[in-house]
Protein backbone atom coordinates (compact mmCIF):
# COMPACT_ATOMS: atom_id res chain seq x y z
CA UNK A 1 0.00 0.00 0.00
CA UNK A 2 2.54 2.45 0.86
CA UNK A 3 4.37 1.74 -2.69
CA UNK A 4 0.98 3.37 -4.41
CA UNK A 5 0.89 6.28 -2.11
CA UNK A 6 4.33 6.61 -2.67
CA UNK A 7 3.31 6.83 -6.68
CA UNK A 8 0.44 9.30 -6.47
CA UNK A 9 2.42 11.71 -4.53
CA UNK A 10 5.50 11.43 -7.33
CA UNK A 11 2.67 11.54 -9.58
CA UNK A 12 1.22 14.74 -7.82
CA UNK A 13 4.59 16.68 -7.69
CA UNK A 14 5.76 16.12 -11.24
CA UNK A 15 2.13 17.50 -12.61
CA UNK A 16 2.90 20.38 -10.39
CA UNK A 17 6.33 20.93 -11.70
CA UNK A 18 4.71 20.81 -15.08
CA UNK A 19 2.29 23.39 -14.51
CA UNK A 20 4.18 25.41 -13.03
CA UNK A 21 7.32 25.55 -15.63
CA UNK A 22 4.20 25.90 -18.32
CA UNK A 23 2.84 28.43 -16.97
CA UNK A 24 6.43 30.05 -16.26
CA UNK A 25 6.82 29.69 -20.24
CA UNK A 26 3.33 31.00 -21.34
CA UNK A 27 4.22 33.81 -19.22
CA UNK A 28 7.69 34.58 -20.44
CA UNK A 29 5.53 34.29 -24.40
CA UNK A 30 3.05 36.39 -23.46
CA UNK A 31 5.41 39.18 -22.04
CA UNK A 32 7.64 38.73 -24.94
CA UNK A 33 4.61 38.84 -27.72
CA UNK A 34 2.54 42.03 -25.63
CA UNK A 35 3.58 44.58 -27.04
CA UNK A 36 4.10 43.94 -30.91
CA UNK A 37 0.90 42.68 -30.91
CA UNK A 38 -0.52 45.74 -29.80
CA UNK A 39 1.77 47.74 -31.76
CA UNK A 40 0.56 45.94 -34.86
CA UNK A 41 -3.42 46.49 -33.43
CA UNK A 42 -2.49 50.45 -32.94
CA UNK A 43 -1.01 50.58 -36.83
CA UNK A 44 -4.27 49.09 -37.84
CA UNK A 45 -7.11 51.06 -36.82
CA UNK A 46 -4.68 54.18 -37.93
CA UNK A 47 -4.28 52.76 -41.35
CA UNK A 48 -8.60 52.23 -41.06
CA UNK A 49 -8.54 56.18 -40.15
CA UNK A 50 -6.97 56.93 -42.74
CA UNK A 51 -8.80 54.83 -45.11
CA UNK A 52 -12.18 55.87 -44.26
CA UNK A 53 -11.52 59.67 -43.92
CA UNK A 54 -10.35 62.02 -46.07
CA UNK A 55 -7.30 63.75 -45.80
CA UNK A 56 -6.92 65.53 -42.46
CA UNK A 57 -4.63 67.83 -40.18
CA UNK A 58 -5.53 66.69 -37.01
CA UNK A 59 -7.20 63.71 -34.99
CA UNK A 60 -8.76 63.69 -31.65
CA UNK A 61 -9.83 60.49 -29.95
CA UNK A 62 -12.95 60.43 -27.82
CA UNK A 63 -15.44 58.40 -26.46
CA UNK A 64 -19.32 58.40 -27.09
CA UNK A 65 -21.92 56.60 -25.66
CA UNK A 66 -23.72 54.91 -28.12
CA UNK A 67 -27.24 55.66 -29.57
CA UNK A 68 -28.12 51.79 -29.19
CA UNK A 69 -26.96 50.88 -25.83
CA UNK A 70 -25.66 51.44 -22.07
CA UNK A 71 -21.85 51.39 -23.62
CA UNK A 72 -19.38 53.80 -25.14
CA UNK A 73 -17.62 53.76 -28.55
CA UNK A 74 -14.56 55.16 -29.38
CA UNK A 75 -14.71 58.34 -32.11
CA UNK A 76 -11.73 60.01 -33.78
CA UNK A 77 -11.98 63.62 -35.02
CA UNK A 78 -10.75 65.09 -38.00
CA UNK A 79 -9.87 68.55 -38.64
CA UNK A 80 -8.73 70.24 -41.22
CA UNK A 81 -5.73 73.01 -41.02
CA UNK A 82 -7.91 76.16 -40.13
CA UNK A 83 -9.25 73.53 -36.99
CA UNK A 84 -12.49 72.91 -39.06
CA UNK A 85 -14.48 69.67 -38.47
CA UNK A 86 -14.04 67.44 -42.04
CA UNK A 87 -15.65 64.00 -39.93
CA UNK A 88 -15.19 61.63 -37.91
CA UNK A 89 -13.73 57.79 -38.01
CA UNK A 90 -16.41 55.71 -35.97
CA UNK A 91 -14.81 52.20 -34.28
CA UNK A 92 -18.13 49.95 -34.28
CA UNK A 93 -19.41 47.03 -33.64
CA UNK A 94 -22.07 44.44 -33.69
CA UNK A 95 -22.36 41.19 -31.73
CA UNK A 96 -25.26 39.83 -34.79
CA UNK A 97 -22.43 38.64 -36.94
CA UNK A 98 -23.05 34.65 -37.69
CA UNK A 99 -19.90 34.02 -35.71
CA UNK A 100 -20.20 36.42 -33.22
CA UNK A 101 -18.68 39.79 -33.29
CA UNK A 102 -17.64 42.15 -35.80
CA UNK A 103 -16.07 45.22 -35.41
CA UNK A 104 -15.87 48.27 -38.14
CA UNK A 105 -14.07 51.42 -38.93
CA UNK A 106 -16.76 53.47 -40.28
CA UNK A 107 -15.44 57.36 -41.57
CA UNK A 108 -18.44 59.75 -41.58
CA UNK A 109 -18.36 63.23 -42.80
CA UNK A 110 -19.28 66.36 -40.96
CA UNK A 111 -22.44 66.64 -42.84
CA UNK A 112 -23.77 62.88 -41.98
CA UNK A 113 -22.64 61.30 -45.47
CA UNK A 114 -20.73 57.65 -45.47
CA UNK A 115 -17.13 58.25 -46.65
CA UNK A 116 -15.93 54.40 -46.12
CA UNK A 117 -15.78 51.12 -44.18
CA UNK A 118 -13.40 49.27 -43.01
CA UNK A 119 -13.74 45.56 -41.69
CA UNK A 120 -11.73 45.62 -38.42
CA UNK A 121 -12.08 42.06 -37.07
CA UNK A 122 -14.51 39.28 -37.53
CA UNK A 123 -14.96 35.70 -37.77
CA UNK A 124 -17.38 35.59 -40.62
CA UNK A 125 -17.43 31.88 -42.55
CA UNK A 126 -14.63 32.45 -45.38
CA UNK A 127 -16.10 32.80 -48.43
CA UNK A 128 -19.79 34.23 -47.37
CA UNK A 129 -19.60 36.24 -44.55
CA UNK A 130 -16.03 37.22 -45.10
CA UNK A 131 -17.08 38.76 -48.33
CA UNK A 132 -17.91 41.89 -46.23
CA UNK A 133 -14.45 43.10 -46.42
CA UNK A 134 -14.48 43.05 -50.28
CA UNK A 135 -15.41 46.23 -52.10
CA UNK A 136 -18.08 44.74 -54.06
CA UNK A 137 -20.07 44.37 -50.68
CA UNK A 138 -18.94 47.28 -48.52
CA UNK A 139 -18.35 49.96 -51.34
CA UNK A 140 -22.12 49.88 -51.79
CA UNK A 141 -22.28 52.29 -48.41
CA UNK A 142 -19.78 54.81 -49.45
CA UNK A 143 -21.71 58.52 -50.01
CA UNK A 144 -24.45 57.80 -48.90
CA UNK A 145 -26.51 59.39 -45.94
CA UNK A 146 -28.93 58.01 -43.96
CA UNK A 147 -31.58 59.76 -45.00
CA UNK A 148 -31.60 58.59 -48.40
CA UNK A 149 -30.44 55.35 -48.38
CA UNK A 150 -31.93 52.63 -46.01
CA UNK A 151 -29.17 50.70 -44.13
CA UNK A 152 -30.88 47.50 -44.28
CA UNK A 153 -30.62 44.29 -46.41
CA UNK A 154 -33.49 44.46 -49.11
CA UNK A 155 -34.74 41.26 -47.68
CA UNK A 156 -35.87 43.71 -44.72
CA UNK A 157 -36.97 46.04 -46.73
CA UNK A 158 -33.71 47.81 -47.61
CA UNK A 159 -31.10 49.05 -49.84
CA UNK A 160 -28.62 47.06 -48.92
CA UNK A 161 -27.67 44.18 -51.15
CA UNK A 162 -26.60 41.51 -49.21
CA UNK A 163 -23.91 38.84 -49.59
CA UNK A 164 -25.51 36.24 -51.53
CA UNK A 165 -25.57 32.76 -49.00
CA UNK A 166 -24.54 35.37 -46.05
CA UNK A 167 -28.05 37.65 -44.93
CA UNK A 168 -26.70 37.39 -41.14
CA UNK A 169 -23.81 38.52 -42.06
CA UNK A 170 -24.72 41.47 -43.86
CA UNK A 171 -27.37 42.12 -41.72
CA UNK A 172 -24.79 42.12 -39.06
CA UNK A 173 -23.17 44.47 -41.02
CA UNK A 174 -25.70 47.14 -41.27
CA UNK A 175 -26.09 46.91 -37.58
CA UNK A 176 -22.59 47.95 -36.92
CA UNK A 177 -23.04 51.00 -39.83
CA UNK A 178 -26.41 51.85 -38.17
CA UNK A 179 -24.73 52.38 -34.34
CA UNK A 180 -21.85 54.43 -35.92
CA UNK A 181 -24.17 56.96 -37.61
CA UNK A 182 -27.16 57.19 -35.15
CA UNK A 183 -24.46 57.39 -32.41
CA UNK A 184 -23.15 60.19 -35.22
CA UNK A 185 -26.16 61.86 -35.52
CA UNK A 186 -27.11 62.15 -31.82
CA UNK A 187 -23.96 63.59 -30.91
CA UNK A 188 -23.15 65.97 -34.70
CA UNK A 189 -23.44 69.11 -32.38
CA UNK A 190 -20.69 67.99 -29.52
CA UNK A 191 -17.94 67.99 -31.71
Amino acid sequence: MAAKKDTLINMFVALFVICIVSGGVLGVVYNATKEPIAAAETAKKTEAIKNVLPEFNELKETMVMSALEDTEIPFYLAYDADNNFIGAAVETFTNKGFSGNISLMVGILADGTLKNISVLQHAETPGLGSKMTEPTFKDQFNDKKADSFNIKVKKDGGDVDAITAATISSRAFCDAVNRALLTFENNKGGF
